[in-house]
């Protein structure tokens, strides 16, 4: 009973010195994410005042700004466009984004086939794991650019240079999922002989379908922010230019409303309508 007692007694010194340290751990770390954030606080906030020309009006600035996002929100109109060029414009837009997202899930699905540990042979797995990595390295917007170097600026680096990082994106999303399968009922089919195709149909699809579709869902989402972008930036057309021309070029912040509102209303359809795909195949 000694012996136990003694035991029991020289163990709680230990519990309380190793809590010690994992506290004081804890606080530096705190103490150190507290000090970073807050130097870079005051570097943006010298740095935004050093970027203010010297005879800048604060004051009037504001105001301005206030009265544009009164004048796009409150009063949005048609401009210099009709309704049916700002549909045909929203048509191609949805279009890029569908179109990039359907190459980026059968270019991310054999991608993640080939880079899924349960499924893919290891070495082969982290050679593409390390390109799919390099390629996600770069933003999307980054990669129209390369491209519209050599194709030129227009839809077709929008589509390609899109398309190249929605494979690296789902592709790794996509493997996430295939691997999170449970490895006996893969390993099953192999020892019966079953090839490729009856595993994905037999035991993959099954399990992974509702993930799959989510993570294509999300990626249509940024697929359709990317096309807006890309509208403007890389002459691809759409809702995108028409917005940049409206903004720019006409300064009627009017149909500039107009315009945020159709794209506002388009995400919370597709977000609707993803939500009721999800339920469905959940279920």
């Amino acid at each position: 009973m000694i012996e136990q007692s003694n035991k029991t007694v020289s163990f709680r010194p230990t519990v309380a010195a190793s809590l010690h340290r994992r506290t004081g751990i804890h606080d530096r770390r705190k103490i150190t994410i507290s000090l970073l954030l807050t130097s870079l606080l005051i570097l943006t906030g010298y740095t935004l005042t050093t970027l203010a020309p010297a005879h800048f009006r604060w004051g009037a600035a504001v105001a301005s700004f206030v009265d544009n996002v009164r004048v796009m929100m409150i009063s949005p109109s048609l401009g210099n466009d009709t309704w049916s060029q700002l549909m045909a414009a929203m048509g191609e837009t949805v279009g890029l984004a569908i179109l990039t997202t359907l190459i980026g899930a059968g270019g991310g699905f054999v991608m993640a086939l080939l880079s899924a540990d349960n499924l893919a042979p290891k070495a082969v797995a982290s050679v593409v794991k390390a390109i799919l990595a390099w390629i996600r390295a770069v933003p999307t917007i980054l990669w129209v650019l390369i491209y519209s170097v050599s194709l030129g600026l227009g839809p077709n680096a929008a589509v390609i240079g899109i398309s190249f990082h929605s494979v690296a994106y789902l592709g790794k999303v996509y493997a996430n999922s295939l691997e999170a399968i449970p490895a006996a009922s893969i390993e099953a089919l192999k020892a019966s002989g079953a090839g490729l195709f009856p595993i994905l149909c037999q035991a993959v699809l099954p399990v992974a379908a509702a993930r799959l579709l989510s993570w294509t869902f999300i990626r249509f989402e940024i697929n359709f922010a990317y096309a807006v972008v890309v509208g403007a930036a890389a002459g691809a057309g759409g809702i995108g230019y028409q917005l940049f021309t409206a903004s720019n070029f006409y300064f009627d912040f009017h149909e500039v409303g107009l315009l945020i509102y159709l794209i506002l209303g388009f995400a919370i359809i597709a977000e609707l309508v993803a939500v009721k795909l999800r339920a469905k195949f959940m279920d």
